[in-house]
């Protein structure tokens, strides 16, 4: 058996990218979400949390006609940036970040919203700035969310399957993840293959959460 590990390394490449630009992006949304006032956070709360409950092929879908080089996003990007998302690499990383946002967003937005009011205004007593306070207070405080939607972010980009394939097809070595290999190999009935980049997976993500909850403090009651 012709063993290929480009599947599992490009998985992780784009698992880790993801996340990487999801705690850029996530991290201020979730505070934002979390102090917003306003009669339209519903709306934006309902976006963001789209992909927990929209099948993968639908949001694919709407990505593959989105950044096809003959519409106008697509056409727009290739034309001024050189940019082709279909097929690629970095369509996937737009797909998986879209994907897996609630996956960051929402623990954390949970772990701004649970600090109390007066960690803030005694950091601000004291003088400190509002960028101090987020970065030296409030984020320290909010640690096991962070680490919750890291772990999440990535297991979800690991697992994606729908989005990958409507976006990237099955292009080796630049959209050939771990799942899209796994279908392929069962496709062709390589059961041999399939189960070898499925146990890959299975042992990689079950030790990442093994130690997730073996850092975390227990509680025995």
């Amino acid at each position: 058996m012709n063993l290929d590990w480009q599947p599992i390394i490009l998985t992780f490449q784009l698992a880790g990218v993801t996340v990487l630009i999801l705690l850029l992006l996530g991290v201020p949304l979730a505070y934002s979400l979390a102090h917003w006032q306003s009669r339209w956070k519903a709306v934006a709360q309902t976006l963001v949390s789209m992909p927990l409950v929209l099948p993968p092929t639908v949001l694919g879908f709407y990505l593959l006609i989105a950044f096809n080089p003959s519409g106008i996003i697509g056409s727009w990007l290739e034309s001024w940036f050189g940019l082709r998302l279909v097929f690629t690499f970095e369509g996937l990383v737009i797909a998986s970040v879209i994907y897996s946002l609630p996956f960051m967003v929402n623990p954390i937005q949970s772990g701004f919203e649970n600090l109390p009011p007066a960690l803030a205004e005694a950091s601000y007593t004291l003088g400190k700035s509002r960028r101090e306070t987020f970065l030296k207070v409030l984020l320290p405080n909010i640690r096991p969310a962070l680490l919750t939607g890291i772990v999440l972010s990535f297991a979800h980009t690991v697992g994606e399957f729908g989005v990958i394939l409507m976006i990237g097809g099955s292009i080796p070595g630049v959209t050939r993840v771990a799942s899209i290999a796994i279908y392929n190999e069962v496709e062709a009935l390589n059961y041999a293959s399939a189960n070898f980049y499925a146990l890959i997976l299975f042992a990689i993500t079950f030790v990442i959460l093994f130690l997730v909850y073996w850092k975390r403090p227990q509680k025995f009651f």
